[in-house]
């Protein structure tokens, strides 16, 4: 569904010029909280907010980028060692999920989906022959055809 560009534009207004947050013009607007990320992320303007904060990993990240780069499958608590070496001080878990975010990851490979039909694959098996009898209706001694039964 789409929106009307006023509304749009009162989003980018609010936003950027009043400083709202998105919740609030979700509300004022009657409109999903999530439209409002989507306007704002269609628009390309920066997020506004406060500035990232720099976190104790990273002095370490050219390292470990580097140390990956070399050696993609490195774990990441021998990753941790070496960093705590060079004079990391930060815990195991976010060091692992810093790691995560930064590991190269394999290139992807086409593969061709194989599609066959649905009888292929339920033929049915044969069965053996376990008797034989006379055709029904024919006399007990006699000679003639003989039917299968299962």
């Amino acid at each position: 569904m789409t929106i009307p560009p006023e509304i749009e534009a009162q989003i980018l207004r609010y936003y950027h010029v009043e400083k709202w947050r998105i919740g609030t013009i979700a509300r004022q607007l009657h409109v999903h909280p999530e439209t409002v990320a989507r306007v704002l992320a269609q628009a390309g303007l920066p997020r506004i907010g406060p500035p990232r904060r720099p976190s104790k990993i990273d002095p370490y990240l050219p390292f470990i980028r580097e140390m990956l780069a070399k050696f993609p499958t490195l774990t990441a608590s021998r990753l941790h060692a070496m960093a705590c070496e060079r004079g990391y001080r930060g815990g195991r878990s976010r060091f692992r999920a810093v790691i995560a975010c930064h590991r190269p990851r394999p290139k992807a490979e086409a593969y061709l989906r194989l599609r066959s039909s649905p009888a292929i694959g339920h033929v049915r098996k044969q069965r053996p022959i376990y008797a034989c009898a006379r055709c029904p209706g024919s006399r007990p001694n006699a000679t003639g055809p003989t039917s299968v039964i299962w």
